[in-house]
């Protein structure tokens, strides 16, 4: 299997330690972005209320 192919079937991981909600919530600078250094980071919710 390709570096490639192995690295889409992995599932995503967030590293040992951050605290999800300030960390993902953090944006990147202008420098983390221009290297490539970022990713986009998606919060979904469920309402569950049937009402």
């Amino acid at each position: 299997m390709k570096d490639k192919e192995k690295l889409q079937n992995e599932e995503p991981t967030i590293a040992t330690g951050i605290d999800d909600d300030e960390e993902l919530s953090e944006k990147a600078t202008q420098e983390e972005i221009e290297r490539g250094d970022s990713t986009r980071v998606v919060t979904l919710s469920w309402d569950e209320d049937p009402r």
